[in-house]
């Protein structure tokens, strides 16, 4: 049946609901790159039965004014919008939906109107903390450091995307612990498939978007969909039994891969003995940073090069080949292709930059020649990037980091999750999460496997300035999804620090593209 308007007459939306049924989750098997098959359509109404809590009331919204980049949009703007029947904290697993308002009167926003228009799905996670839904107004997610950092769902808005915002748990909450933040991300792609008749947007061309810890959740949303491992949880918070599969995925400096992000740590900076550690603090959820600089001890030397020796063999275990072939990896000594191939990207970001017409005589580790970047020193290149972490970078032996918090439980604020941090802990602190939770908070996990039905097209962007985590996980996520034949944009961004939404018009130019 094709889908009617979605501003029906009450009485003939109601015959339309008497005949209709919902869909039922599907899977594609691993590498199938084949578009979900459209959904049986649901009820059309504009009146929703008051009986439901998870169905979209069309008329409780707010107008809002919205402008970017010299543009401006009329929206509807329904916040707070619960997308679960069983909340466990009510103010986070909420979300904010933004409409054009041309939507509703048969018109168009650029390109797109109402049935045509992808859903922009931007989430605010940041530390793996809770967060509450992104608005169009402020700053976007720029590291922090621009007060006028461009903000994604003003930019989408103007654009014609509908935007759909969801908050999401996190790790400081008891009922935030892993895998909660990518169950309630989950359950708001549900949401938008339960009221897809009910209001604009396209739910065949949801676009997730995050950074840092929200970068991997994004990843992470668009790897594992339909993936039976989160079913009981998203039943038992009152999710719509409907599909969370999305379309599209943009990823900024995704913290991800979590169980083998110390050894690609140590094995990137292992010899780069100083460091500058960023210690958070938090109040009242309010994340607090301060630079400490210092150098490693001998013990902590011997840990770096401890874990820098079990990067080669997990790497090598994947079998990863570049866009020619050839196949990616590294010796006992950490040398090999996978290196030279990240020092290749590190070449493409300064020959992007130089032909924008930056200036880069002043970084001395690049060879240039007749406006060309011939090569690099990748020893020097790192040594300017410069260490940020001590080992271990996330799973501290002393459960010191964000990341023993996310695999908490009832019983522990935090735990372990990798078997090296576990078996060297101090006494009494060596409790770890089970593989079954770290499994769940790992992209590599689902990417193209059986059971997920993956995400069809990928941007990944790290900063070259970027020392939060290893240039090699975005790169083994960026590398497996393209051997597995999913269309992936990955690259690095020149001399940016760890962030994102900097580059909101080629973002979007890539959505529009791949939407064509």
């Amino acid at each position: 049946m094709p889908r009617l308007p979605f501003l029906l007459a009450p009485l003939a939306a109601l015959a339309l609901a008497a005949c209709q049924s919902a869909p039922s989750a599907s899977s594609a098997p691993a590498g199938d790159l084949r578009q979900p098959p459209e959904a049986i359509a649901g009820p059309v109404a504009s009146v929703a039965p008051a009986a439901d809590p998870l169905a979209f009331d069309a008329g409780r919204y707010t107008t809002q004014q919205v402008s970017a980049g010299g543009q401006s949009v009329t929206v509807r703007a329904w916040e707070g919008v619960p997308y679960v029947s069983r909340p466990a904290q009510s103010d986070y697993q909420v979300m904010n939906i933004y409409i054009p308002e041309a939507y509703f009167n048969g018109g168009q926003v650029g390109r797109y109107d109402a049935k045509t228009a992808p859903i922009f799905l931007p989430n605010q996670i940041g530390g793996y903390m809770p967060a509450k839904p992104g608005t169009p107004a402020g700053r976007g997610m720029d590291g922090g450091a621009r007060s006028d950092a461009p903000n994604a769902i003003a930019m989408a808005l103007v654009k014609g995307y509908v935007v759909a915002s969801p908050g999401a748990r996190g790790r400081t909450q008891a009922s935030g612990k892993a895998p909660a933040a990518i169950v309630d991300l989950k359950a708001a792609v549900r949401w938008l498939r339960y009221n897809d008749s009910r209001m604009p947007g396209d739910t065949d061309k949801i676009i997730s978007n995050g950074t840092s810890a929200g970068g991997a959740l994004s990843a992470l949303l668009g790897a594992s969909g339909n993936h039976d491992d989160y079913a009981a949880a998203l039943k038992e918070a009152g999710a719509a039994e409907e599909r969370d599969h999305i379309f599209a995925v943009s990823a900024y400096c995704p913290i991800t891969n979590l169980e083998h992000a110390d050894a690609a740590y140590e094995w990137q900076f292992r010899g780069i003995d100083d460091y500058k550690k960023i210690d958070i603090s938090m109040l009242d959820y309010k994340v607090q940073r301060k630079t400490v600089a210092g150098t490693l001890n001998a013990e902590q030397k011997a840990v770096s090069a401890v874990l820098a020796s079990t990067f080669a063999p997990y790497l090598n275990s994947l079998g990863l080949r570049n866009a020619y072939g050839r196949l990616l990896t590294l010796d006992a000594e950490g040398q090999g292709t996978f290196r030279r191939y990240l020092a290749a990207l590190v070449t493409a970001s300064a020959q992007k930059a130089l032909n924008e017409g930056q200036n880069l005589s002043s970084f001395g580790w690049l060879q240039i020649k007749d406006g060309e970047v011939t090569g690099l020193d990748f020893e020097r290149y790192l040594r300017h990037l410069g260490r940020m972490k001590t080992p271990p970078a996330f799973d501290a032996l002393d459960l010191s980091s964000g990341e023993n918090q996310l695999f908490g439980d009832a019983r522990h604020d935090k735990r372990h999750f990798t078997a090296y941090s576990a078996e060297h802990a101090p006494e009494g602190q060596a409790q770890r999460a089970d593989k079954a939770t770290v499994r769940q908070m790992n992209a590599m996990s689902y990417a193209g496997w059986a059971g997920s039905w993956t995400a069809r097209y990928w941007r990944i962007r790290q900063g070259s300035k970027d020392s939060d985590t290893s240039l090699a996980i975005p790169a083994i996520l960026a590398l497996t999804l393209q051997n597995r034949s999913y269309v992936v944009d990955f690259a690095l961004s020149w001399e940016r620090p760890h962030g994102g939404d900097y580059d909101l018009d080629e973002l979007f130019a890539w959505m529009d593209a791949i939407d064509p």
